[in-house]
């Protein structure tokens, strides 16, 4: 009997993860870039939720303000370091995730494959930004009035985040199966002489 494997259900969310986090970003910066001018927001939901935009540079020439940091801004301050540094981990990440995802005993796992996935399509996301713009473009901005206040992101970072919940989750609550003293295939035959 074939071992089910869940490699497919792997390679498409990393595929979906990335396209729709690339698109959403293009959309976003690149209709206020050429409809706003200098940058712009759209309130999603007023006072709570907005997609905002930004851009800067000299003369007219509009480039998209971007994150070199980390989450919350974290060594943002640091520039262009901090930048290649982010993205030297983000690839040593991507080269974990694809490994790990190669194993036999992951490929069984829906929900281990369901979290690298979405995972490694938020890490290449951010990667691709971090080397083509020199930062992460984030737009996704949640708030609470002037009492809650969440940092800009962007959907990889929603697939980083969900990914990491799901592993988490499945660190502590699944379980593993049972091992046996004998082979599967011995197993099964002693089953059969017992109910016989």
């Amino acid at each position: 009997m074939q071992e089910r494997s869940y490699r497919k259900l792997f390679w498409a969310l990393v595929l979906v993860g990335l396209v729709f986090d690339q698109c959403s970003k293009y959309y976003v910066f690149s209709y206020w870039l050429y409809n706003q001018g200098q940058g712009a927001q759209f309130d999603v939901v007023p006072g709570y939720f907005e997609i905002t935009a930004q851009f800067h540079g000299p003369s007219g020439e509009s480039v998209p303000r971007v994150n070199q940091g980390a989450l919350f801004g974290f060594a943002n301050s640091k520039g262009s370091l901090a930048n290649a540094v982010f993205a030297v981990v983000s690839l040593i990440a991507a080269a974990a995730i694809i490994y790990w995802s190669s194993l036999r005993s992951t490929a069984r796992d829906w929900s281990l494959c369901t979290a690298l996935g979405l995972i490694l399509g938020g890490t290449l996301g951010n990667l691709y930004d971090r080397i083509m713009f020199s930062g992460v473009r984030d737009f996704i901005y949640w708030h609470y009035r002037d009492r809650f206040d969440w940092p800009v992101f962007n959907i990889a970072d929603c697939c980083l985040v969900c990914g990491a919940i799901l592993l988490l989750a499945q660190a502590f609550w699944s379980r593993p199966a049972p091992a046996t003293d004998e082979p599967a295939d011995q197993a099964v035959t002693s089953q059969m002489a017992e109910a016989k």
